[in-house]
C-alpha cells in the first residue's frame, strides 16, 4: 500500500527526512512512479525515469546520510501541482572539519490518486552569499 502525502509540504518533509536517514525506500516513496520524473543533482546529468532517478539516489546514499536543511521556501501552487523553490544548506563533515555549502533547489509535486508526489528535483550550486542577495529581498533593484 503506497504512503499517502496529504500536502506537497508533507511530501517534501519526507524527502529531506529520507535523505537525512539515507533511506532509499522512503525517498522513493516520495517520488511519483511515473516514467517522466526528472532529477538533476548539482553539476550532474539529467536523470529521466524512475529507474535512472532511483539508481542516482542509490549511488549518492551509499556514501551515507545527507545533512540538508531546506530554507527560504517560495511556493507556487495550483490545484494539482506545486513548485517549491528553496535553498538547501548542506553540511559536510570530514576529517578536516565541517563545511557548509548551499544549493538552489526546485522541487515539483503533482497531486494524484495516491496524494502528492515529487515529479522533479533540480539542484544547482549557489553562491556563498546565498540568501543574503536574493533579488526579492533587495528592494529597489531594477533589471
Amino acid at each position: 500500500m503506497p504512503v499517502m502525502f496529504a500536502t506537497s509540504e508533507e511530501a517534501e518533509l519526507a524527502f529531506y527526512d529520507a535523505l537525512e536517514r539515507a533511506d532509499l525506500v522512503r525517498l522513493m516513496q516520495v517520488w511519483s512512479d511515473d516514467e517522466e520524473i526528472i532529477c538533476v543533482h548539482p553539476g550532474g546529468l539529467r536523470m529521466v525515469g524512475l529507474h535512472a532517478v532511483k539508481e542516482s539516489w542509490q549511488e549518492i546514499l551509499a556514501q551515507g546520510a545527507l545533512h540538508i536543511r531546506p530554507a527560504k521556501l517560495v511556493t507556487t501552487q495550483s490545484m494539482m501541482s506545486t513548485v517549491h523553490s528553496l535553498i538547501e544548506q548542506i553540511t559536510v563533515r570530514s576529517q578536516t572539519g565541517t563545511e557548509v555549502a548551499h544549493c538552489y533547489a526546485t522541487n515539483v509535486y503533482h497531486k494524484g490518486p495516491t496524494g502528492w508526489r515529487m515529479v522533479m528535483h533540480h539542484a544547482s550550486a549557489a553562491p556563498e552569499q546565498t540568501g543574503l542577495l536574493d533579488s526579492h529581498e533587495a528592494p529597489g533593484l531594477l533589471h
